[in-house]
């Protein structure tokens, strides 16, 4: 609709050039408004698309990383169920370890579906209390189970450092993901570093691993949902890793993020405020470094 005021000057009407020159301001008018709506179905369309394409190839991601594991552990199932009379013990145990690894794996990534889904839902709930760190990174650990046991993990807590207020169990699955990844890009014989300290009212925690390193313009976008740096000895996974730790990490009002180790590899640092959103301090720590070597 196009209503025009004449002026006060008029007897409220037009005359023959103001209405042919009002026609044609009002034909442009029409023509620009149906270009710009042609122009936002465009991008709309545009978008559809490659949100269709995203998912598709994200499904596909997803499909092959639950396929890869399922494959193999029906196959070393299989061959027990039909080997078991010829078989000797050595076979057999190699079998069910393997079967047991990637049924581990299997259940570590639909657990990262899960709770990425309930980060995004907004269905996290924080369950505080105050945590030790040492039980923190001992319980990841195990939860890592043999992929942790043959490697060498080297842990780093002050024995006075405070207890932390945060959700146990999540605070365990951001620092497993971070360590997994850790694992995964390090070669089998390179030590982990895990070190904690206090800096400034916040636990900080630092994941060293002696891998590649990352690309620069890849540190931040590492914690992004889905994103994998491309090259040639990338492992399998879906990329949910580091984007689920962050997500758990900011819930708690700390901060994550990736820096290249100088002398090679990569650190993962992230902290947790040392006082709870009720204010209270569980308490104040200081001290010397005690390691605990974990060696295969």
């Amino acid at each position: 609709m196009l209503a025009v005021q004449p002026p006060s000057t008029s007897d409220g009407l037009l005359n023959s050039d103001q209405r042919r020159l009002l026609d044609a301001f009002a034909s442009q008018a029409a023509i620009a408004l149906e270009r710009a709506e042609l122009s936002e179905e465009a991008r709309r369309g545009q978008i559809a698309r490659e949100t269709e394409r995203l998912q598709t190839a994200l499904l596909n991601s997803i499909s092959h990383d639950l396929r890869t594991p399922l494959a193999s552990i029906t196959g070393a199932l299989s061959t027990l169920v039909d080997g078991t009379g010829a078989m000797d013990e050595s076979t057999r145990r190699e079998l069910l370890e393997n079967a047991k690894e990637e049924a581990d794996r299997l259940n570590r990534l639909l657990g990262n579906l899960l709770d990425m889904n309930r980060l995004e839902s907004g269905a996290l709930t924080l369950r505080i209390e105050p945590g030790d760190v040492e039980d923190l990174v001992g319980t990841a650990l195990t939860q890592l189970g043999d992929a942790a046991q043959r490697r060498d993990i080297r842990v780093s807590v002050p024995p006075t450092l405070p207890p932390v207020p945060v959700d146990f169990a999540l605070v365990t699955q951001a620092l497993v993901n971070i360590l997994d990844n850790a694992l995964k890009y390090s070669p089998p014989d390179a030590p982990v570093d895990v070190r904690a300290q206090t800096a400034g009212g916040e636990l900080e925690l630092r994941i060293e691993d002696r891998g590649a390193g990352i690309p620069p313009e890849d540190l931040k976008r590492v914690f992004d949902k889905f994103y994998r740096i491309q090259r040639r000895d990338a492992t399998r996974g879906v990329g949910l890793g580091l984007a689920i730790s962050k997500g758990i990490i900011e819930a708690h009002g700390g901060r994550i993020w990736a820096e290249n180790r100088p002398e090679g590899g990569t650190t993962v640092v992230f902290t947790l405020p040392l006082t709870s959103s009720d204010g209270l301090r569980p308490g104040n720590g200081s001290g010397t470094w005690v390691t605990t070597d974990r060696a295969s």
